[in-house]
């Protein structure tokens, strides 16, 4: 619905009630459209925001895979004194 903002004036509670009740409601100036009533999204609350996490948690876990330990994976870079080692490509004399 349109309503210009002159007439919006005095049934501002209505078309809050409106707009809340997920009608669109439009106002206008001149016969332009000038703004729009969209209800606010709630906050979601600590309870909200656990839940949510909880299950995206569990999508991840549900979506990981089983394979070799990442934690050595970078071994063949290091030489048995600890220090890297030189790419016998890149070293030069």
């Amino acid at each position: 619905m349109q309503v210009s903002v002159t007439d919006a004036k005095g049934q501002l509670t209505e078309l809050v009630r409106r707009a809340e009740a997920g009608d669109e409601v439009i106002l206008t100036r001149h016969g332009h459209a000038a703004v729009r009533l969209v209800p606010i999204k709630a906050v979601p609350d600590k309870t909200d925001r656990r839940a949510l996490l909880e299950a995206a948690c569990a999508a991840g876990a549900a979506k990981a895979k089983t394979g070799p330990s990442a934690a050595r994976s970078q071994d063949f870079l290091y030489g048995d004194s600890g220090m890297p080692e030189r790419s016998r490509s890149t070293h030069r004399r």
